[in-house]
């Protein structure tokens, strides 16, 4: 493929725009009249592009026999980068095997390599390249907010955009760790945690002021300086001005007890105390690092862990343990500037290029080793968040501490990582012969209802593989069939499965074939069994695996029997480590649909029967509840009362008062 066709391929010229890269469209007379052979494959096909490639920086991809992309790059120069596959000269197995591989190939130019570099990540992240080194898990972590869009600012837990107009501080690594500190805020500058609908309806404080926790800005009892002085200070702490907040509290205090005003300086001593509580609940404070976050790789057995610490306003706001896709030995090699970098240095390379694609990248990051091509990431980097980003690898001192106590970490967790996998090969192993399968299975998919007496239906999926549970596989089914009869049980098993199954025939058609299960779990005896089994026949997914997990009598764990179509069902030995694995998938899986069907339910119970009314809006719907003060008290009131309110015409009070009597 010619570099001059690119402009027709949407996908990565929309995944740059995304991103907000400068790039370019290669010019059209770098074509000639003769193009690339289709019989040319591997290192006589790249040989035959770089002819037409131009001296400028830019992203390729090696494209494999069923069009799948096998790599993605970037380069200072994609003629000279792209010439060396051409060589034969390869430092490792896997380049080779890799160009072999490759039957086309397609190009991006940008005006910069750093351009270059973060349209490389974008891709890798949308496409998945198998060659390349991939961040797998990927979840957006919890923030905190002070909201600047009401009077009265609110403090709260966020995730995903920064849509809210507001102050954000994170990332915490954990919902735990925000809960924490939001905890330690709300003791220390009782700020108003409510939402907006639950503030503008109170007459009177609520619990948390009862109990210390927000000053009541809603009944007046604070004012709006004196509530905003609080937010102010709030903002101080979370930026890391931590000691000059707690030293302006401290001569507060001692000003209100030389005043005799003890009161206010016990709430100012317990205010004192939360904040020095931060201190003592985690085990490292850095006093020479406000904002940095420091990261640490290990790699053993051709598996990599890394490790990343936050360090926010001179706090330590937790870890995380990440296992990169890793698809090489660490072997050294060389770059496109001839400089020997090892696999080690590759991978942390790509680790952060990737996972601050959709984070906020701090000012300073501290490893345990120096990155492959290090200038120009924090180049990169800094042209993604706007201002200077610091790599480094300190050895000595308070930060060379923080990298080691963070390798440590990455250390034994993959340690653990690799005991668990060496196990849980043995339970799949172990599976495979218990139902007679070909091969361990990869994936593995269990399915459950949950409901009452047929109300709020919901089917769960669960994911499990080798490397454990795939929760971010998981998968919920509102049961939408009003044909069903409530509490049948089957009908609501086919519904999940003839959705589920659906789709993955239509990812199938387009391409998608990763997340076909090698078995399949369902929750029940034979009638669930045959369940499944038909709508698999229909969809034409019938060589899939499929398996009846039965509970024992009276629910009893260790009596269940197990249906597989044209055999016998049988129960595993009582004391089988098989036997406690497949407990422990139904265990999830049912866990998981109950926890859907909960939240079903109390989202109904929360319903309001006034958004059923035509041409009652949250205004309405607001100036109603304020004069009935319940969607029951709006149900007792009269026509006549109904008008009275304010956006209620005579139509409409009419509308509403039927509503109501409607039975």
């Amino acid at each position: 493929m010619t570099t001059s066709s690119f402009c027709g391929f949407t996908t990565p010229w929309k995944i740059a725009e995304r991103a907000g890269l400068a790039y370019i469209c290669p010019v059209t007379d770098t074509t000639t009249d003769t193009p690339a052979s289709p019989r040319l494959s591997g290192a006589a096909l790249i040989k035959d592009e770089v002819t037409r490639l131009p001296d400028a920086p830019g992203v390729y991809r090696m494209i494999g026999e069923a069009d799948e992309v096998l790599y993605v790059g970037k380069a200072k120069s994609l003629k000279k980068r792209v010439v060396q596959y051409a060589q034969g000269r390869f430092h490792t197995n896997r380049i080779a095997n890799m160009v072999d591989a490759t039957r086309a190939m397609e190009f991006i130019t940008t005006r910069t390599e750093a351009d270059a570099l973060l349209l490389e990540i974008n891709l890798i992240k949308q496409l998945k390249p198998r060659f390349n080194v991939l961040l797998r898990d990927d979840k957006s972590f919890p923030e905190i907010v002070i909201r600047r869009d009401h009077d009265a600012p609110q403090l709260r837990k966020h995730r995903g955009a920064h849509t809210i107009k507001g102050d954000y501080f994170g990332p915490f690594a954990s919902a735990w760790a925000v809960n924490r500190t939001l905890n330690t805020l709300q003791k220390a500058f009782l700020l108003r945690s409510c939402s907006d609908s639950v503030y503008e309806t109170r007459d009177r404080p609520c619990m948390l002021h009862q109990i210390k926790r927000c000053a009541a800005p809603c009944t007046g009892l604070i004012g709006k300086d004196d509530y905003q002085a609080l937010v102010d200070q709030a903002e101080a702490f979370l930026r890391g001005k931590s000691r000059a907040v707690m030293s302006s509290m401290a001569r507060q205090m001692e000003e209100a007890a030389e005043e005799l005003e003890f009161e206010r300086a016990a709430r100012l001593r317990d205010r004192i105390r939360a904040l020095s509580s931060v201190a003592q609940e985690t085990q490292i404070n850095p006093e020479t690092v406000d904002e940095a976050d420091v990261v640490a790789l290990h790699v053993e057995g051709g598996q990599a862990c890394v490790q990343v610490f936050f360090f926010r306003a001179g706090q330590n706001w937790g870890n995380r343990a990440y296992f990169p896709r890793v698809t090489g030995n660490a072997e050294e090699g060389e770059d496109e500037r001839g400089e020997t970098t090892t696999e080690e240095q590759r991978i942390l390379t790509a680790f952060l290029g990737q996972f601050y694609d959709d984070k906020p990248i701090p000012r300073l990051i501290l490893a345990n080793l120096q990155p492959a091509e290090a200038e120009l990431l924090s180049e990169a980097f800094a042209l993604k968040s706007g201002r200077k980003v610091e790599i480094a690898v300190p050895r000595r001192g308070e930060k060379a501490d923080l990298v080691q106590h963070a390798l440590t970490n990455a250390r034994e967790a993959l340690g653990r990582k690799m005991a668990e996998g060496s196990a849980q090969t043995k339970l799949l192993a172990g599976v495979a012969e218990a139902f007679k399968l070909d091969a361990s299975p990869e994936r593995i998919e269990v399915y459950d209802n949950s409901h009452i007496q047929g109300t709020n239906a919901v089917g769960g999926m669960i994911v499990a593989g080798p490397e454990g549970f795939m929760k971010g596989q998981y998968r919920k089914f509102n049961i939408r069939s009003t044909e069903l009869t409530p509490g049948d049980d089957y009908g609501m098993m086919k519904e999940v499965l003839k959705r589920r199954f659906a789709r993955l025939v239509k990812e199938e058609e387009e391409g998608d074939s990763d997340n076909r299960p090698d078995l399949v779990l369902v929750d029940g005896g034979k009638g669930q069994l045959d369940a499944a089994l038909e709508i698999m026949a229909d969809l034409g997914v019938d060589d899939i695996a499929v398996v009846g997990v039965a509970k024992g009598p009276d629910r009893d764990a260790g009596l269940e029997r197990f249906f597989i179509p044209g055999q016998t069902p049988f129960m595993l030995e009582p004391k089988s480590p098989v036997l406690y694995y497949l407990q422990r998938l139904r265990d999830e899986a049912h866990r998981f649909a109950i926890g859907a069907h909960r939240t079903r339910r109390s989202m109904d119970l929360k319903k309001n029967p006034l958004d059923e009314i035509e041409g009652v809006g949250p205004g309405r719907k607001k100036a109603l509840l304020h004069a009935f003060g319940s969607a029951k008290g709006v149900g007792r009131a009269s026509v006549e009362d109904l008008v009275k309110v304010a956006g209620v015409s005579q139509a409409l009070a009419e509308r509403i008062h039927g509503f109501f009597r409607k039975g």
